[in-house]
């Protein structure tokens, strides 16, 4: 609900501050003191109107569903809109757009306008009727929600089919090109370490004429062995190192012949086109390791391209035997709701004909699956449709239905804007629309200009608008104070004794 309103510079108030409270609350007061005006700012601040306050300030109490990852919110939410050169709006002292303000308060802030002619739209009707059915009916509740859930499932189901279909007529080209990037990575069939030993070899072969030249030469070191040791001998002195020298010199030469043995028997070529085409791979997947889980991602996605005609399959039946399941459950649904919508029309006559209105029949039609079931719902006005009403018709007809399908205590902390609800209606229409005015705000805090004696009565709070010397203001009526304006609505400026008694017994 709305706690307080403050504001600064708006046309002809200079300033105002407002505590209100939650139920009805009315404003009243004579032609032009500035109603529309003050009412517009409210709806300004909730991004529905165009703001002209200079500051207008609104603290609310926090929805319990009010949920938005881009700001936090306290209990109590201050919203703030400033203008100056352009117009600022304020959430909790972070700035927000009008659009964002507007789309994050709609749920919880509702005005009803002459010139909206929205509200009777096929899902909104279901709404209405699923949410009277749901508040006094478990076994619908229970319904509604299997099939919503089982319906998500199915929607889901459909949207993997519909991938497959949008696929089919790319599969072979996405198949053979598979097929033969696989192909390409086996018939290189890399190895990790594979690179490192060839550019070994490699660099052996490089040199392996060089090294067999200077083997030949060092060779000629075994000719002066003997010699070396008969000078040991001859000197007697230990030879144990020099000849464990010689040996492992030998055991050096051997392993180099054995080497350059094997390297005659190497392919260079073969070794040069095996590091070209490794080198390939390197350069197109960053390393032979990126070669290599790409590969193994191909074929993963070569098996995933044969699985898709199982798939298809699957989900065709799957979708065949739900759809089945799901038109049986909402039938059901129908069922339900076309038992309520005669309950519904029932409840409506009397409001209908007090507002001088037609009777109003629910009528089913019969659509595709979706969300809601398979009804689509308009509204015959014993013979018309609502689009026939004039502004204020419609508005009454919105009213008249919001009463019979609200649920107490559902909505709680809700604001209702009303736009001109009462304007240029009976004696008996004011009664009806004053009773379901007073009906609603069991459950939200309303928001209305009265221009008749009987809603102004029905007002937990009833704000007078007034005027003087070309400045506005406006002030909360204690009970002679209701007395009086209401006096004056019934009377005019100066009401005899009979207007203000009657206004007195409105009252009481």
């Amino acid at each position: 609900m709305i706690r307080r309103v403050y504001l600064k510079s708006l046309i002809s108030f200079e300033s105002l501050e407002l505590n209100l409270t939650q139920g009805l609350v009315v404003f009243s007061g004579p032609s032009g003191a500035g109603k529309s005006i003050l009412m517009n700012s409210i709806l300004a601040t909730f991004g529905y109107a165009t703001a002209e306050a200079r500051l207008c300030e609104v603290t609310i109490d926090k929805p319990t569903k009010l949920l938005c990852d881009a700001y936090e919110f306290d209990e109590e939410i201050t919203l703030k809109s400033i203008k100056k050169e352009k117009v600022r709006y304020y959430i909790d002292g972070q700035n927000i757009s009008k659009k964002s303000l507007r789309t994050l308060f709609s749920p919880f802030v509702r005005y009803l306008s002459v010139r909206d002619r929205g509200g009777f739209e096929s899902r909104e009707l279901l709404e209405m009727i699923d949410r009277a059915l749901s508040h006094h009916d478990r076994a619908f509740k229970k319904l509604k929600k299997e099939y919503q859930r089982r319906y998500a499932r199915y929607r889901h189901k459909q949207e993997e089919l519909e991938r497959i279909n949008a696929q089919e007529s790319q599969l072979a080209t996405l198949m053979e090109f598979t097929q033969f990037e696989i192909e390409k990575i086996t018939a290189i069939d890399p190895k990790v370490e594979e690179e490192q030993e060839l550019l070994t070899v490699k660099h052996q072969l490089s040199r392996i004429d060089k090294i067999n030249e200077a083997l030949s030469e060092a060779s000629g070191i075994f000719a002066f062995e003997a010699s070396v040791n008969e000078v040991y001998r001859l000197l007697e002195r230990e030879n144990s190192g020099f000849e464990e020298m010689m040996n492992q010199l030998r055991a050096d030469f051997e392993d180099v012949a054995l080497l350059a043995d094997e390297l005659a028997e190497v392919d260079i070529e073969g070794v040069l086109d095996r590091l070209e085409k490794l080198s390939e791979l390197k350069n197109r997947y960053g390393s032979i390791e990126g070669a290599l889980a790409y590969l193994d991602t191909k074929k993963k996605e070569l098996a995933s391209f044969q699985n898709l005609e199982v798939d298809k399959g699957m989900l065709e039946t799957f979708l065949e035997m739900e759809g089945h399941e799901l038109l049986l459950l909402a039938t059901q649904l129908r069922q339900f709701r076309e038992q309520e919508a005669r309950r519904l029309e029932e409840e409506l006559i009397g409001y209908l004909d007090a507002l001088k209105l037609p009777p109003l029949g629910f009528v089913f039609d019969s659509i595709a699956l979706s969300e809601m079931g398979i009804d689509r719902v308009d509204l015959d006005l014993d013979g018309s449709t609502a689009l026939t009403l004039s502004g204020g018709e419609f508005n009454r007809l919105r009213l008249a239905l919001m009463v019979v399908t609200m649920v107490v205590g559902e909505s709680q902390g809700g604001v209702l804007i009303l736009d001109e609800i009462d304007a240029n209606v009976s004696g008996d229409e004011s009664i009806a629309i004053a009773n379901m005015v007073a009906k609603l705000s069991e459950v939200y805090q309303v928001f209305a200009i009265s221009h008749q004696a009987h809603l102004a009565s029905k007002a937990k709070q009833h704000i007078l608008v007034s005027k003087s010397g070309g400045k506005s203001e406006a002030r909360s009526l204690d009970h002679a104070g209701r007395v009086a304006e209401i006096a004056r609505i019934i009377g005019g400026e100066n009401p005899n004794i009979e207007a203000v008694q009657f206004a007195q017994k409105l009252i009481d």
